[in-house]
């Protein structure tokens, strides 16, 4: 009897064992990485998806200001990366790191020259001095051609001409 008690426990255990060890394994690193938009400007935001960080990861690249951090997810991870704003225009590439792995993947993206549109306020952030200066020639002419038909107005009810 105390044979089979031994093997009832040992066999308990191995279950108990075998059921936890698939939460406890390391992920196999980095995979599925995509970024969003492919080219974008100096100064921009860049966002990073990857799969296979269960534990979190970090994205670096030249381009970048900062490291970007992926959290911990059992399916896809999003970061964000602002571009710096002197970076050289041109093809770069970034790099995923899991926090529990050695493994890398790389993805190539594209910094464009210049900031890109500003939406919301119309690309600009306000009327250039050429701009300003048709803008006043536009209200003084018709302020001088409002004055104008009012005194000829007031003649013609007068009588004269």
């Amino acid at each position: 009897m105390r044979v089979s008690r031994a093997c009832l426990v040992t066999a308990t255990a191995l279950a108990a064992v075998g059921l936890v060890a698939p939460t406890a394994t390391a992920t196999n690193g980095p995979r599925n990485v995509n970024v969003n938009p492919f080219s974008v400007h100096q100064g921009g935001v860049l966002t990073v998806s990857a799969s296979g960080c269960g534990h979190g990861g970090t994205v670096t690249s030249n381009a970048f200001q900062r490291p970007a951090h992926l959290p911990a997810s059992d399916t896809t991870s999003f970061a964000t990366a602002k571009i710096r704003h002197n970076a050289t225009p041109g093809h770069y590439n970034l790099a995923v790191k899991c926090n529990d792995n050695a493994l890398v993947a790389t993805h190539q993206f594209t910094v464009l020259s210049g900031r890109g549109a500003r939406g919301g306020i119309g690309g600009s952030l306000g009327p250039s001095d050429t701009e300003m200066k048709v803008g006043a020639g536009l209200v003084a002419a018709s302020a001088v051609g409002g004055g104008l038909f009012i005194v000829r107005r007031r003649r013609l009810n007068r009588g004269e001409v």
